[in-house]
């Protein structure tokens, strides 16, 4: 099995050398290089090709917010993956929205950042549904009208179908939870989630999620899964 290519961005080197030793032992993890910061991880992804960078947010110099939105508009953009202290913070919010695929704490266990890397690698975020609530809880605190109603202009392009799967996504559902709760095959459903971001230009689920949020689609409650038309529970 190929491993997979990591680049380690923080200005640290102490947390840099923390990092390289925990996941440099794993298997199927290559680690391709460190960087200090942002221009200097840009200079190493054209080098290095990483398949995931993990990306420090609070950096001198170019930071990692700005670092992520080159990297992630680059042809061959690499997966990013941002490392910071908190949980909810607008810096993570508006990385997430310029294409990184999540976030891991620095003080998450080895463990889990090595299964967040592996995730990323294959396509997959590294948000769980109770992390998504709390950062679209902390962005409704931010939210402009300006920004819904461009949400909106932007979703209005979606059919019907493509509409439902968004909010599934927004919701957290993975593709066989969208497809038992819309009645398709996953196939479907993988051809509806690539046409929503290749509609909406948008990299990952992650940001269609966040676009489902600002759009006011998830404002709605969620339906009882087994209630019938309208909502009101399976027919006798």
């Amino acid at each position: 099995m190929t491993a997979i290519r990591l680049l380690l961005v923080d200005d640290d080197p102490l947390v840099r050398a923390g990092l390289s030793f925990m996941l440099g032992g794993a298997g199927d993890i290559e680690i391709v290089g460190e960087a200090g910061d942002g221009g200097e991880a840009e200079t190493l992804v054209a080098r290095t090709r990483p398949d995931v960078v993990l990306m420090d947010i609070r950096m001198p110099a170019v930071d990692g917010l700005t670092a992520t939105e080159r990297l992630r508009s680059r042809a061959d953009a690499p997966q990013v993956v941002v490392l910071t202290t908190f949980h909810a913070d607008e810096q993570v919010l508006r990385a997430l929205r310029a294409g990184a695929a999540g976030f891991v704490l620095k003080d998450t266990p080895p463990a889990e950042i090595l299964d967040a890397v592996r995730k990323v690698a294959a396509g997959d975020p590294v948000l769980s549904p109770a992390v998504t609530r709390q950062l679209m809880a902390h962005a409704a605190g931010t939210a402009a009208d300006t920004r819904r109603s461009r949400a909106r202009a932007r979703i209005a392009v979606l059919g019907e179908r493509e509409r439902e799967v968004a909010v599934a996504v927004g919701r957290g559902l993975s593709n066989a939870e969208v497809a038992a709760r819309l009645f398709m095959s996953v196939p479907t459903v993988k051809t509806h989630v690539s046409r929503i971001l290749a509609k909406l230009d948008l990299n990952n689920r992650v940001q269609i999620a966040l676009l489902a949020y600002d759009a006011g689609l998830l404002d709605v409650p969620e339906e009882d899964p087994a209630a019938g038309p309208g909502g009101h529970g399976p027919r006798p």
